[in-house]
């Protein structure tokens, strides 16, 4: 007879505990611990036989190598993300903050597939089917072969696609389904656990890609163990504030190509539509006048793209001035100030700062770094930098600026949206701004860039202290 035993599961980090405590010992997270009933079957040591689906151990050198077929999702940016397509058995987990458009793209990539490949398989555990219709009635899919269930046992699941047998299968979300086996809530980590390990099981022996939608949490991590990010093939992010019609759509973990592309929708009642020209749109909006705002050229991956940093200094009626910065990183930011303040001369110890990249992308890279301290000396001052300069660069503590990679390809793609002078470091200058066709300034220090971009505006106006 099987035996029932209670644990207690973490449901952030997984760790179990045969006793209820108020603080995981593993992750110190509080009141994490859940109850969960586990129904233990008991075998026969002696009748037990090793079963082995996999193919033996075989030397490495005499194993073909084949490369990943892939498939196009009928969209380029969402191609662009994946590395270049859809790969067969591979397992794909979207994550992305409630309403930014997560069931919205992928469905529209269902119905792209179905009019190509043949039928799709589209199950969902929060919507009913009825829900489905209407919001594919508003974004225009009308697909014979989207075939469309509602349901969230995980062996329903199982049956569907064997009766079925469609080319792909998407399902929303994996934190709905549970396996009927276990006692557990869906949803619980022993139950994402089981069904990603299931789908797992199904994608790698049919060959059937499958998509799942996973929740995120309100730091904007995958809901769940770290378990479900490290099963699954490829691990997407959608980003982007609901309030603006821009999303983006990022690869943290890709086994079948690079982790560093980036692709960029637009938030519209026919759905999502894919931005083929990023820089454009997103300068598209920028103020003529120029102050506070410089553009700069930021790589995501082998694409360039142009983004506008905007800078706001007040004065501050705060003991401790206030600094905020979005899109870029806040640590980065400060020591950008700092770098101002003692090797410039900028009197920036009294003032608010507002630092923020337009259209809601996200730099990681320090090619902005010039970009942001232009920005801020042009708020300073009230003067504004040459509406048709890009300005790329690294900046060091002892305010020298340091050259940045890719740099014809980011010039090329300034020139080719209407700019004429780069500010960036004076080696290479000259030859990397021939090669875009573009005017080079080249500046070594911090101190020489501002100089440039305001035209002999000088350091100690706007309020600057004497250097």
């Amino acid at each position: 007879m099987a035996k029932t035993q209670t644990k207690y599961v973490c449901q952030s980090c997984g760790y179990e505990s045969p006793k209820w405590v108020g603080r995981c010992p593993d992750c110190n997270e509080w009141a994490s611990m859940v109850e969960e009933v586990v129904v233990a079957t008991k075998t026969s040591g002696k009748s037990a036989t090793l079963i082995t689906s996999f193919a033996p151990p075989t030397s490495i050198t005499h194993i073909a190598a084949m490369g990943a077929a892939r498939t196009s999702s009928g969209i380029g940016e969402f191609d662009r993300v994946l590395g270049g397509g859809v790969v067969a058995g591979s397992l794909v987990l979207v994550g992305g903050d409630p309403g930014i458009g997560k069931s919205t793209i992928l469905i529209q990539v269902a119905n792209h597939l179905s009019l190509n490949s043949g039928k799709v398989l589209y199950i969902s555990g929060e919507e009913s089917a009825e829900q489905i219709k209407l919001r594919s009635n508003r974004i225009g899919i009308a697909s014979a072969d989207l075939l469309v269930a509602s349901e969230t046992n995980i062996q329903a699941v199982e049956q569907y696609i064997g009766s079925v047998d469609p080319r792909y299968v998407f399902i929303d979300s994996i934190q709905t389904m549970f396996d009927p086996e276990l006692a557990s809530a869906a949803g619980t980590v022993s139950q994402v656990r089981s069904c990603t390990a299931a789908l797992v099981r199904i994608a790698k022996e049919s060959g059937i890609p499958i998509f799942i939608v996973g929740h995120v949490t309100k730091e904007g991590a995958i809901a769940g163990p770290r378990v479900l990010e490290h099963m699954v093939d490829t691990v997407l992010y959608f980003e982007g504030d609901r309030h603006q019609s821009y999303r983006i759509l990022r690869a943290v973990k890709n086994r079948f190509g690079s982790t560093d592309e980036l692709g960029i929708f637009e938030m519209c009642e026919e759905g999502l539509i894919e931005v083929a020209n990023p820089s454009e749109a997103l300068l598209s909006e920028r103020p003529s006048h120029g102050v506070g705002s410089v553009v700069t050229a930021t790589m995501e991956g082998s694409r360039p793209i142009l983004v506008e940093i905007q800078a706001l200094v007040a004065p501050s009626y705060f003991t401790s001035p206030r600094r905020t910065s979005t899109g870029i990183d806040y640590n980065k930011v400060l020591m950008i100030l700092a770098v101002l303040e003692k090797r410039v001369g900028l009197g920036l110890g009294n003032k608010d700062v507002y630092v923020n990249v337009a259209g809601g992308v996200r730099i990681l890279e320090p090619a902005a770094d010039l970009a942001v301290a232009l920005a801020v000396a042009s708020s300073l001052m009230e003067c504004g930098v040459d509406t048709t300069a890009v300005v790329l660069g690294e900046i060091g503590l002892a305010g020298e600026v340091r050259a940045v990679s890719h740099a014809e390809k980011r010039l090329k793609e300034a020139a080719r949206l209407g700019f004429d002078k780069a500010i960036m470091t004076s080696r290479g200058a000259k030859k990397l701004a021939d090669a875009a066709r573009i005017e080079p300034v080249g500046v070594a220090s911090v101190r020489a860039a501002i100089d440039a971009a305001f035209s002999g505006v000088t350091a100690n106006q706007g309020g600057s202290k004497e250097s």
